[in-house]
């Protein structure tokens, strides 16, 4: 995929309703599914900062090799995310991936997500607070990304 210039749009427009919150949160999370991280980081401002658990990242660059970093590591990677809340450019993001290590244990990681959007679309804030919890393989719920009838209201994720 041909990188966009660094001053390129995202279709989703601050502020948002809705409609455009939800179509905000499923194109991230079929974004994140794709783990291409210079997929990834085109949807961050060329100066986006993140908290992510306790590393602090700031830029497309150190966000790609953050990713890059990050799915050497967790296998399988899968991921669902829901909105939580929204108001003007900003969201609240739910969210549940499973991934196994290099040997063979599986994760389910629950987390929340702030996000902060500039104008343009595109997100120049993240903070994501992540907690990982053991799971044995016959417990995986998620097998890849959202087939189209898992998409819509009804799929939320569960507590637990």
């Amino acid at each position: 995929m041909k990188d966009r210039p660094a001053t390129d749009s995202r279709p989703l427009f601050p502020p948002f309703d809705i409609d455009s919150a939800l179509a905000q949160v499923q194109a991230a999370e079929d974004t994140w599914n794709t783990r291409d991280p210079r997929q990834v980081a085109l949807a961050y401002t060329e100066d986006s900062a993140w908290r992510n658990r306790d590393a602090l990242v700031t830029g497309r660059e150190e966000i790609t090799e953050f990713l890059t970093n990050k799915w050497e590591h967790e296998l399988d990677y899968v991921l669902r995310k829901s909105l939580w809340g929204f108001r003007g450019n900003r969201m609240a993001v739910r969210f549940q991936y499973e991934w196994h290590n290099a040997e063979g244990q599986w994760f389910r990681s629950y987390g929340n997500e702030l996000w902060e959007f500039a104008d343009n679309g595109l997100m120049r804030r993240r903070e994501a607070s992540i907690n990982d919890l053991p799971i044995n393989e016959e417990d995986r719920r998620y097998f890849g990304p959202r087939t189209d009838s898992e998409r819509g209201p009804g799929h939320d994720l569960p507590l637990a």
